[in-house]
C-alpha cells in the first residue's frame, strides 16, 4: 500500500497518536461526515480531505498497515529542519521551503548601471523580466465510473469491492464504513491515460428503503386527499411494516421520524426517515375532476362557498 507522504494520519483525524480503536472510530465518523462530497457542493478539496479521512481510518485501524505507516511517515518526515537551530535567515527559510536555488554574479558592480549616463547612451536598454509561459490548456475528459451495489450490512461495516476496468486491470476497493446510498469513491490513476475511475454506492432494499450511515430513507407517496386530511399506512423497515400516522395538511418534502428503525454501529442506533411526497392519479374520474375544480374556485374566491 502506498501512503500519502508526509500526512500524520492521528493529525488529520484530530486525536492524539495512539489513540484506542473506539476514539479512533468516533473521530473517523466525526471527520467522514464533516468532509463527505455530498454535504459539499463541488468542493475540490472537500473531495480530497474526504479521500485523506477513508484512507487515514484505513491505515490506522489496521495494526498492519498502521506499522508500516508508521516506518514510512517517520522516513518522510525526518529531513532538515530549518527551524532546529532558531529561525534563519529570510533566504534560507525561502530556498528550503520552495527548494529555490539563487546563482550569485561573480561581480556584483558589473550589474550596476550608471545612473549618470544611462539617460544620454542611445544603446541603453531597460533590462527586462520574461514572462513564464501560460499554463497548457485544460483538457476535459470524461469520468469513468461503476455502479457497485451493497446490503445495508456492506454498507455499515465496509467491504472489499473487486473491480475488473476495460483493459482487464482488476482493482481491490475497501468501501469505508457508515457509507450512504448516492456516494462516489474517486479511485485516483488506474483507468486508462491515467484518468480517475469513479465507485457509485447503490445501498437499497427491494422495498425501496435507502441507505445513509445509520439513517434509512423512504418516500412515501400519497393522493392529495390523504395529504389534506391525514391517513394511516403501513411502510417498510428493516425488521419488518410498522403503521405510520401521517399528520392532516402534510405537503411534500415533510419528513416523518421514526426513532430507532436505523442501523446499528458501535453501540449507536439511528433513526428512519419517510418523505412524504403528495402525487395526483393520473386517471381522475369525472367525479373527481369537478371536485378538483371547486376546491380550485374555492381557493381563488373563498366567498363564494
Amino acid at each position: 500500500m502506498t501512503y500519502t507522504a508526509n500526512t500524520d494520519y492521528w493529525a488529520l483525524l484530530g486525536i492524539p497518536p495512539g489513540s484506542d480503536l473506539s476514539l479512533l472510530k468516533s473521530a473517523f465518523r466525526k471527520e467522514a461526515r464533516r468532509w463527505h462530497p455530498d454535504l459539499n457542493g463541488n468542493d475540490q478539496h472537500a473531495e480530497e480531505r474526504f479521500k485523506l479521512v477513508n484512507e487515514a481510518y484505513a491505515v490506522l485501524s489496521d495494526p498492519r498497515k498502521r506499522a508500516a505507516w508508521e516506518s514510512t511517515f517517520l522516513r518522510e518526515t525526518s529531513s532538515y529542519d530549518p527551524f532546529e537551530s532558531g529561525f534563519p535567515e529570510f533566504k534560507d527559510y525561502v530556498d528550503h521551503m520552495f527548494d529555490i536555488e539563487y546563482e550569485q554574479p561573480n561581480d556584483y558592480s558589473q550589474n550596476v548601471v550608471n545612473e549618470e549616463t544611462k539617460y544620454d547612451d542611445p544603446s541603453f536598454q531597460w533590462p527586462t523580466t520574461s514572462e513564464p509561459p501560460p499554463p497548457p490548456p485544460i483538457q476535459a475528459t470524461q469520468d469513468l465510473e461503476s455502479l457497485v451495489e451493497l446490503t445495508p450490512e456492506q454498507g455499515l461495516y465496509g467491504t472489499n469491492v473487486e473491480l475488473e476496468l476495460d483493459d482487464g486491470t482488476i482493482v481491490e476497493v475497501n468501501t469505508p464504513p457508515l457509507a450512504g446510498d448516492g456516494w462516489r469513491l474517486r479511485i485516483a490513476g488506474v483507468a486508462p491515460g491515467g484518468r480517475d475511475h469513479f465507485l457509485q454506492l447503490r445501498i437499497r432494499t427491494d422495498s425501496g428503503l435507502r441507505i445513509d450511515g445509520l439513517r434509512v430513507l423512504y418516500k412515501l407517496e400519497i393522493f392529495p386527499p390523504d395529504a389534506v386530511l391525514g391517513c394511516a399506512v403501513d411502510v417498510p423497515t428493516l425488521n419488518g411494516q410498522v403503521t405510520l400516522q401521517v399528520p392532516p395538511k402534510s405537503s411534500s418534502g415533510r419528513l416523518l421520524r421514526l426513532r430507532g428503525r436505523g442501523l446499528e454501529y458501535d453501540g449507536t442506533r439511528g433513526d428512519q426517515f419517510v418523505e412524504i411526497v403528495v402525487v395526483v392519479p393520473a386517471d381522475l374520474g369525472d367525479a373527481e375532476g369537478a371536485l378538483y375544480r371547486r376546491l380550485q374556485e374555492l381557493a381563488l374566491d373563498p366567498e363564494s362557498i
